[in-house]
């Protein structure tokens, strides 16, 4: 779990190589319903660099969920997808697919690749607020912190 459960401010990492949709998604992102952070990555190689925080990349905090657009140049979204579940440092990630197809919902069932979710683009808000809805309940479920340890004092009790 990163900081971003204690803060309340959710790091996204988009991975999209059309902008215009890019700038469709960042917008719906931008409500104040959910406060996020968006970085913003064109393509399936620059996606793995970003997770596996090589070059540029190296100082990046680790996402709290990735938005990935199946069509990517260089390496395509399944097989980002698939160095996600494969990794152990990544695999917790929730990955919400961006979708123009059912199609593509297809290929990553017979891939048997886990997506914990899909957007239809352009990205609905309204849709958007319900799969982080369902993500941040399971993350708060699996969230445990532990209890605060303030000094003791003498003469003072806290029962």
């Amino acid at each position: 779990m990163t900081y971003s459960a204690l803060t309340g401010v959710m790091e996204i990492l988009l991975v999209e190589d059309n902008l215009e949709d890019a700038r469709l998604t960042m917008e719906a992102l931008r409500q104040k319903e959910v406060r996020c952070r968006v970085h913003l990555v064109c393509d399936g190689q620059e996606g793995l660099e970003f997770l596996q925080k090589q070059g540029v990349f190296g100082q990046v905090p680790i996402p709290d969920l990735i938005l990935l657009d199946i069509e990517l140049p260089k390496k395509s979204g399944p097989a980002l997808l698939a160095d996600i579940r494969g990794n152990p440092q990544l695999q917790h990630i929730p990955v919400v697919v961006l979708t123009v197809s059912k199609v593509h919902q297809a290929v990553l069932e017979a891939q048997n690749l886990r997506v914990d979710g899909y957007l239809t683009k352009p990205v609905s808000w309204q849709r958007f607020v319900e799969v982080v809805r369902s993500l941040r309940r399971s993350w708060l479920e699996a969230l445990v912190l532990p209890a605060p340890q303030y000094p003791r004092r003498p003469g003072l009790s806290l029962s």
